[in-house]
This record gives structure tokens, sequence and C-alpha cells, in this order.
């Protein structure tokens, strides 16, 4: 049983307040969470005031910030019904779908209407996953729909997260036999030396985000089993030459840091019946002054190209910390003035 508006919001009428009605009083309460601090964030972010009587939650504000927050309550409580938790980032990403997708990012998404609600939500072994933002949506749908697929934005956008999300969740449908990651094994700005112990031990610390994002959807158990197996694999970009890449779910990372020669090279290794999804930063490139980033060549190269698709994300789109999101802000401001 859902919620109801007791007092429909007037447009027209300033500080006027909007009565949602909860019948559940334990869902409530994980909804308002401990010391009302989810009530908080959603007053901070909306700019309303929200004041509980009894099972009812006053919305009061102005037109506009009311409906924003009348939304995001009915989603999370919605949710709750659902028998989902509540996290931190499931209010940021409640409040961003709720408010409208500027112009600039709707070209290329009209295709997001054919797919329900619950299409966006990633089902894996261990936890659902739904993209947060409408950038994240149009990203996760153009996964689903084309065979290639480029992911460009800063970090902790999710970029990476979501494309290995989709491609368990492909997998564990049967859509695919096998996922195959893959990285470049560039150093960030440092030079370590020559790393002690065999190939595989070698090459672990450039692969552990893309082990970081595997352990949180599948139980170790099995994910060390599919490995063993070699249906999951994950290795160097220098790895994958001479493969043919047939039914997978193949996602190259960090490629900004891929060559020229070495982004055609994994291009051309898609196969029948894969899909592969190409994930960067362009502000993150690692490779030796004077290299052009293979990513780059790419996205003009290919722009226009069937069957590929290009899905761009900015600071608004960062999930990690908020405050990833102002110091990844503070950097472009930055940039821009002295540039």
């Amino acid at each position: 049983m859902g919620i109801s508006a007791l007092t429909p919001p007037s447009p027209t009428q300033e500080g006027a307040e909007t009565l949602l009605e909860f019948p559940e009083n334990r869902l409530l309460i994980e909804l308002c969470g401990e010391f009302d601090r989810n009530l908080a964030v959603i007053e901070q972010q909306t700019g309303v005031n929200i004041l509980r009587r009894g099972n009812r939650l006053a919305v009061i504000g102005d037109a506009a910030s009311r409906e924003l927050a009348a939304g995001v309550l009915s989603a999370l409580y919605a949710r709750l019904e659902a028998g989902r938790g509540l996290e931190a980032g499931d209010i940021d990403g409640a409040i961003r779908m709720g408010r409208p997708m500027p112009d600039r990012q709707l070209a290329g998404t009209d295709q997001i209407e054919l797919f329900s609600g619950e299409k966006y939500e990633l089902r894996t072994r261990k936890k659902p996953v739904q993209p947060r933002t409408e950038a994240q949506k149009a990203y996760v749908a153009n996964l689903f729909d084309h065979e290639l697929g480029f992911g460009i934005g800063p970090a902790g956008t999710g970029k990476t997260y979501l494309a290995v999300a989709v491609g368990v969740t492909m997998f564990l449908a049967g859509a695919v036999d096998k996922i195959i990651l893959s990285r470049p094994a560039v150093e960030a700005g440092e030079r370590l030396g020559f790393l002690p112990g065999d190939m595989k031990e070698k090459i672990d610390p450039y692969m552990q985000p893309l082990y970081d994002a595997l352990n949180d959807f599948l139980p170790q158990k099995q994910l060390a089993k599919l490995m063993e197996e070699k249906r999951i694999e994950i290795a160097p970009l220098a790895f994958m030459r001479g493969r043919t890449l047939s039914n997978a779910f193949v996602v190259l990372d960090e490629a900004q840091n891929a060559t020229t020669m070495q982004m055609k090279m994994f291009l051309t290794r898609l196969g029948q019946g894969s899909r592969m999804v190409i994930t960067g930063d362009r502000t993150q490139i690692d490779l030796p002054r004077g290299q052009a980033s293979g990513l780059a060549d790419a996205e003009r190269i290919l722009d226009g190209v069937r069957g590929v698709s290009f899905n761009y994300f900015t600071s608004k789109d960062v999930v990690r910390h908020p405050l990833v999101a102002r110091i990844i802000e503070a950097y472009e401001a930055h940039d821009g003035a002295s540039g």
C-alpha cells in the first residue's frame, strides 16, 4: 500500500505545504533515518522543510521544491515497501532522478522510453544495482542496446561499476558465456619499479578496481570458481592481442591510457555474440608526454558508426562521496580559468 497526498501541492501558493501519509510506521521510521538524518538530507538538497506529524510528513516550501521533495519521499518509501534497503546514495539518486534532465543530455536518449523502470535494476548474486542519475540510466540502456558502448567522464560516476554490473547481469541470464575485464597496465604518475612475484602478482595491483567491482556482485567462492574456469577473466590490455572474444561481455577500463594502436587492436577483438564497453576519463591520461590517447582517437573516428553508442558523464553524476563532485568541479573551474 503506497502513500497518499492529503493536501495536493498548489503551484501558485508560496510557503504552502504538501501532507503525505505513510501507512506503515516501521517503514516511515526507516525512511526518516536515525535522528531524522534522511529527512535532513532531503531538506538540504531540495530547499524545503519537512515536519513529522504522527504517520504523516508535511513538506513546506515553494511549489517546485515541494513537488520534488514529495516525489523523492514517495520513491524512497516505495523502495522500502519492495523490501530494499535505504542507503545515503539511494537518497542522492532519488533526488537526481526527480530533477529534470538538462537539455544537453537529452540527445540520443529517446530509446529510454522503451524500457520500464525495472529495466534499470541490474540483478546480481549479491544485490540489485540501480542507476542513480539520468546519464547513468541512458548509459545502462545503451549497454543493453548496442554491441559497443563508450562511457566517458570523471572518476566516481559509475562508468566501470555499472558496466561490470550489466556484464554480470547478462552473464547470469545466459546472454553471454563469459566476462572479460581489461585495462592498460599504466602507472598513475608514479614509477613503481619492478614488482615482485609471478605474472599474476605483478599485474594484480593494476587490476584491483575490477576485482573490487566483481566482489560487490558475486559471492567470493563463486567468483573464484568462475575465474578458475576462465569464465571470468581479468587481464592487462597487452594480453588481448591475437584473441577473438566471442559470446563474451568485454570491458576495457581506463581506456584513456590505451594508445591508438592498442585501442584499434582491442576494438577489433570483438567476436560474434559479444558486447564491448570502453570506459575512460580524458582528464586522467597517464601516457608518456606526446603519446596520443586511443580513447580520444576512437571518439573522433567512431562517431556516427552504427552499433556504437557514446555516453558522457559530468561531476553532477558522481555517486561517491558528495565532496568528490565538488573537488572535480573545483579542478574543472581552475583548468578553465588557466586555459
